[in-house]
């Protein structure tokens, strides 16, 4: 929970520095589209409001994101995300690769390219896990050479992870070392 809350920090440090306003209005509707975002909110609507800051700082980017390494290090690092318990049933699956589809940078690419190398991923996770770990890893550390893919990179595993209003303690492990495989500052992103 911790982390949450240093990332609602960063979020609102964000905020306030392009001029939006964080503590609630009468109806106001901020940049996340939610009302207000006082301290005072309930954690589930930080987390959405944090997965969608991080979200629109993507969206932001969207342009710039069009590499085959972005791509295939965001599909390794859903992938991880995904199998970070270690276990990846179809039902999960399907979710992730539907919050896939559905990003609006990852639209850049053919979505039968991001299906295959996603579920080429977890198809190694589930049936070695540390090996799978090992090769999404080598992927994810190809987009290192850009600051801005290597963060983006982070950014996608975050918005898949938080995609449910909660971040698991393996999650965030799998975050970690994603940040650490692309020279990120785990830091910057509160872990």
């Amino acid at each position: 929970m911790a982390m949450w809350d240093r990332i609602k920090d960063q979020a609102k440090g964000l905020q306030q520095s392009q001029g939006s306003r964080s503590s609630g209005g009468h109806g106001h509707q901020g940049p996340l589209g939610s009302s207000g975002s006082s301290g005072s909110s309930g954690s589930r609507g930080s987390k959405a409001q944090l997965v969608g800051m991080l979200k629109s700082q993507l969206t932001s980017l969207k342009t710039e994101l069009k590499s085959g390494a972005y791509r295939d290090a965001s599909m390794a690092m859903c992938a991880l995300v995904a199998a970070a318990d270690g276990n990846v049933d179809p039902a999960e699956r399907q979710h992730v690769e539907n919050l896939i589809l559905q990003n609006d940078v990852l639209q850049n690419f053919p979505p039968e390219q991001l299906r295959q190398r996603f579920n080429k991923h977890v198809d190694q996770l589930s049936a070695n896990f540390q090996h799978g770990k090992a090769e999404a890893m080598q992927e994810i550390a190809k987009a290192s050479k850009k600051q801005t893919e290597a963060k983006a990179v982070v950014q996608t595993g975050f918005v898949v992870a938080g995609a449910d209003g909660y971040i698991a303690p393996a999650e965030e492990q799998v975050l970690r070392e994603a940040c650490q495989a692309l020279g990120v500052s785990p830091q910057e992103f509160g872990l």
